[in-house]
């Protein structure tokens, strides 16, 4: 797969990703959150696994011989970390709004680095830290957090990007010795679904006719967020480390905004496309300046 191709999934996930918060916030009108994520991601599991018996399923086994326990550990890993990060996303929305959950969830951007240079001792590129401080000060002002009032809610989205650095962190482990990604977006979305729907029968009540009212919200959370985009995800990341696919996946805060204005028409200020800017000038100092390093010199 070339880098193109991976750049184009990394931008395609991210832009779905950025116009289910709206999706996410309004489906849980009549359910709890956990049921919620339960019945979302069993349906993205369910739009995944056909495509994994007409594209995987010959070349599994071939995949799996090479360390099948090392593969379950990570999909495990990467199951769980998914789980935390999404339940604590949705969890947060009933204590904080849309706004302050975009903004800290950013903060994932920079603790991918960071993890990885504590724990795995890989080296960063160094435009990866300007490209980190555009897209938190972008973020700042896209979300207008300057005029947020900090809630107790906000917590809970910061532990979230914690797992969500993780969650990008194990996926391109993952990746780099696996090439299926159908079959780990697969069975991550089942992991989420799994653990979520634990938790929701012992906290929530699962009404069925409760959850149909939130039907169109589940299937655009489910079918394109849930299933489709975290592939694309994985796909992404096949030829993109994660740090600089870290500041990519930052520009759904841009892709949320502009949605916003687009479906609802709301106003964007100068802050908010000013952050754009900047998120934006970061994403492409992150992919281009390593690139240019590598070019040879014509002196």
């Amino acid at each position: 797969m070339s880098k193109t191709i991976s750049l184009f999934s990394a931008l395609l996930c991210t832009f779905i990703w950025g116009t289910t918060f709206v999706a996410q916030d309004t489906g849980m009108d009549d359910i709890g959150p956990f049921t919620f994520n339960a019945v979302r991601f069993f349906v993205g599991f369910l739009a995944i696994l056909p495509l994994v018996f007409l594209f995987e399923l010959k070349k599994l086994k071939e995949e799996l011989k090479l360390n099948i326990k090392y593969f379950f550990r990570l999909s495990f890993f990467i199951g769980s970390s998914l789980f935390l990060a999404s339940a604590l996303q949705q969890v947060s929305l009933l204590y904080t709004d849309v706004a302050n959950a975009a903004f800290f969830t950013i903060f994932y951007v920079p603790m991918v680095p960071i993890i990885i240079f504590l724990f795995k001792k890989d080296s960063i590129h160094w435009s990866v830290w300007p490209s980190v401080v555009l897209c938190l000060i972008g973020g700042y002002l896209l979300t207008n957090f300057h005029d947020a009032t900090v809630r107790l809610g906000d917590s809970l989205v910061l532990l979230g990007a914690l797992f969500w650095s993780t969650h990008i962190i194990f996926v391109g482990i993952m990746i780099a010795k696996f090439n299926i990604p159908l079959t780990i977006g697969a069975i991550q979305t089942f992991l989420v679904a799994f653990f979520s729907f634990i938790v929701g029968i012992i906290y929530e009540e699962f009404v069925f006719e409760n959850i149909y009212k939130e039907i169109d919200s589940i299937l655009y959370a489910g079918v394109l967020s849930g299933g489709l985009a975290f592939v694309l995800q994985i796909y992404a990341q096949k030829n993109i480390t994660p740090a600089p696919a870290a500041i990519i996946f930052s520009l759904e805060g841009v892709f949320a905004t502009v949605s916003a204005w687009f479906l609802l028409n709301q106003i964007l200020d100068i802050n908010n496309l000013v952050g754009c800017f900047l998120i934006l000038i970061g994403v492409l100092l992150s992919q281009l300046l390593p690139i240019l390093k590598n070019q040879p010199s014509k002196l």
